[in-house]
C-alpha cells in the first residue's frame, strides 16, 4: 500500500487512486479518461442536435441523429427567435364494428381537448397529460417526409406509438370517448390553428387553420396486446 508523509512528519496511508497498486492506478486513470471523453462527446452531440443548422450538422446530421434518437431526444431548440404562434390539436376518427357486424365511421374526436381538460385547474398536472400526445405527433411529423411516407424504422415505430396512445382513449375500460364497438381502423389528423395577433398590433395574420390528414391504420390484435401491457 502506498503512503505519504504529512507536514508533521507522520507517515499516513495514501488515499484515492494513489492507494491502489500501479496496475490498478493505470486502469483507473484510463477508465476516467474514457468517461471524460464519452461525456464530452455526448455534450457535443446534444449541442449539435439542438443548435441551428450548420456546416457540421449538414455533413454529419445522420450521425448526430443516430446518437440522439431515441434515448436522448431534446424537444426544444437552443436558439428559437420565433415562439410558437399556433395551437395544434390531434383528432381521431375510427371505423367501428358493432356487435351485429355492421361497420360505421365515427366523427372526429379531439384528443388534445381531452388533455387540456385534464390539465385545466390541476395544481400538479402530470407530464403525460401535458406532453405525451404533443411529443408523439411531433415525432411522427419528423419521422415522415412531406408526402407522409415513413423515414425507415423510426417512421414505422412512430406510427405504432401513435396507435398505442390513441387506442385506449377510444376503446376498452377507461376510454375517455368510447366509440361503442370494436375499433377496426383509425385515422388521425393534425389541425394547426394560428393564434390571432393581439388587438394592439398592426400585424396582419391569417387565422385559417391548416389540416394534415394521416392515412387509415388497421388495428390488429398485436396493437391491443401491446396496449393492454402498457396500461
Amino acid at each position: 500500500m502506498s503512503a505519504h508523509i504529512d507536514d508533521g512528519g507522520e507517515r499516513r496511508p495514501a488515499a484515492g487512486i494513489l492507494a491502489l497498486s500501479m496496475p490498478y492506478q493505470v486502469v483507473a486513470a484510463v477508465t476516467l479518461a474514457a468517461l471524460a471523453v464519452l461525456a464530452a462527446l455526448h455534450l457535443a452531440m446534444v449541442f449539435l442536435h439542438v443548435a441551428p443548422s450548420n456546416t457540421i450538422t449538414k455533413q454529419h446530421g445522420q450521425a448526430v441523429d443516430d446518437w440522439i434518437y431515441p434515448e436522448f431526444e431534446q424537444n426544444w431548440k437552443l436558439f428559437a427567435p420565433n415562439p410558437l404562434q399556433q395551437n395544434v390539436a390531434v383528432e381521431v376518427r375510427a371505423e367501428v364494428a358493432d356487435p351485429s357486424g355492421t361497420r360505421r365511421t365515427t366523427g372526429w374526436i379531439d384528443l388534445t381537448a381531452q388533455d387540456v381538460e385534464d390539465v385545466r385547474g390541476s395544481v400538479f398536472p402530470s407530464h403525460t397529460e401535458q406532453n405525451m400526445l404533443r411529443r408523439a405527433i411531433d415525432w411522427y411529423g419528423n419521422a415522415h417526409d412531406d408526402e407522409g411516407r415513413p423515414k425507415g424504422f423510426r417512421g414505422r415505430l412512430s406510427e405504432e406509438y401513435m396507435r398505442r396512445i390513441v387506442l385506449p382513449r377510444i376503446e376498452g375500460p377507461g376510454a375517455r370517448a368510447d366509440v361503442g364497438g370494436t375499433v377496426e381502423r383509425i385515422q388521425l389528423r393534425r389541425v394547426a390553428r394560428p393564434v390571432p395577433a393581439p388587438h394592439w398590433s398592426d400585424e396582419k395574420r391569417s387565422t385559417t387553420p391548416s389540416t394534415t390528414v394521416m392515412p387509415w391504420w388497421d388495428i390488429t390484435d398485436a396493437d391491443r396486446s401491446r396496449t393492454e401491457t402498457s396500461r
